[in-house]
């Protein structure tokens, strides 16, 4: 389930730590979070679809090692982004 362009630079502007940035972890982990969300609901219309299940628990891990990182060199911008995110942490 891809991201519009739209919403995507929505989150790129809410989670961004200056203007140009575009990659830094807490924006991956927000992508992450929004297309995980959006496979959730998937699944619950379609419960045998094991093929995108194996996307997502990638998806999962991705965010995981993301937010290890995170929390790794910066604690606080850690914690602020599981709160934002309403991350069970």
């Amino acid at each position: 389930m891809p991201l519009e362009k739209i919403e995507k630079s929505k989150l790129i502007k809410k989670f961004g730590l200056h203007v140009t940035d575009t990659g830094s972890a807490e924006i991956q982990v927000a992508l992450l979070t929004t297309r995980i969300n959006g496979l959730i609901k998937h699944f619950r219309l379609h419960k045998k679809d094991h093929h995108s299940r194996r996307g997502l628990l990638q998806m999962v891990g991705r965010r995981k090692r993301l937010l290890t990182y995170l929390e790794r060199e910066s604690p606080e911008r850690y914690s602020g982004l599981v709160k934002k995110l309403k991350l069970r942490k």
